[in-house]
């Protein structure tokens, strides 16, 4: 008869779980720190976010002001911070996709 009927090792399931945590918890910290930009207008506007989608930083050239029309510019701002958002999820696919699909083979977890 097989020790623990043949159960996995509770104790190698719990180290391996511990360490996909902290895989995790790493890459997320690594987002956290890196930089990821996205443009609109030809450049004219720019947007600076983290990894994980914080806004840092917004560049506007004095091209794109024009008083007469602020809404031109509004939808720029909006365009290039949401291009640094999906920058910044493609960055997290690379990151967090693997550890994810790790996690899927874990019995018990929702992934």
């Amino acid at each position: 008869m097989i020790p623990g009927g043949g159960q996995p090792n509770m104790q190698q399931l719990l180290q391996q779980a511990q360490k996909m945590q902290q895989d995790l918890a790493a890459a997320q910290e690594e987002l956290a720190r890196t930089p990821v930009e996205g443009s609109a207008g030809g450049g004219l506007v720019k947007a600076t976010v983290t990894g994980a989608g914080e806004l840092q930083g917004l560049v506007i050239d004095p091209k794109a002001v024009d008083p007469e029309d602020t809404e031109t510019l509004a939808d720029l701002v909006v365009a290039a911070v949401r291009d640094a958002n999906n920058a910044a999820q493609e960055l997290q696919q690379q990151k967090l996709g693997p550890l994810a699909q790790g996690l899927g083979g874990m019995p018990g977890l929702p992934f």
